[in-house]
């Protein structure tokens, strides 16, 4: 897959797994496919170079089985580490922060780009929680923006809709698309747990 710097996921609406669909931001052709099962011990994603699976292009699995706070092991194409993520529960209160470490290059610490935003989605979750009648999805877009010593390296914009559709932009060259697009997979799979 080259490295095109932006990408636009759309996940497709299915009742057992979470699949992803990954094109260039103006759309055409499928750069890759992404699957993960709903409602397994361990969450794992995999994605492959198009719907038809015939070559993987990178995955992510989760260190623990039920773990709210593990972290996500990333591997390339051969099956290679390309790095790991997770999510930092006490950072996360005000606003969902999440820790990226690409394989053998520094950290980048992604949170959400609005704190009125992050505030609101979860005064929506607990009216939904508390409430005798159900309450629409929460109706607020997150953006994550991961920062290493201030450089941008990675950003998800999640865009408004009734479909869950990303941009995510690649700012970092050394940063491998497969991990990227494993990160912005888990963000949407993982978010709300």
């Amino acid at each position: 897959m080259e490295q095109l710097g932006a990408y636009l996921m759309t996940q497709k609406v299915t009742p057992l797994v979470n699949r992803y669909v990954v094109t260039a931001p103006d759309g055409g052709d499928v750069l890759a496919f992404g699957e993960q099962e709903r409602f397994t011990l361990k969450e794992e994603l995999t994605f492959w170079t198009g719907e038809d699976r015939a070559r993987r292009l990178g995955a992510f699995r989760a260190l623990k089985a039920l773990d709210f706070g593990t972290a996500y092991d990333v591997t390339g194409a051969d099956g290679q580490p390309l790095g790991f993520f997770r999510k930092d529960a006490r950072a996360s209160l005000p606003r969902s922060t999440w820790h990226l470490v690409p394989e053998g290059r520094p950290a980048a610490v992604g949170r959400e780009r609005s704190l009125p935003v992050a505030l609101a989605r979860r005064v929506w979750q607990v009216v939904d929680t508390f409430l005798p009648v159900p309450v629409p999805p929460v109706p607020f877009v997150y953006h994550f923006d991961f920062v290493h010593d201030g450089e941008p390296v990675l950003s998800v914009e999640r865009l408004w809709g009734l479909r869950d559709r990303y941009v995510v932009r690649v700012h970092d060259p050394e940063l491998d698309p497969a991990l990227a697009l494993c990160v912005a997979a888990g963000l949407d799979a993982l978010q709300s747990r």
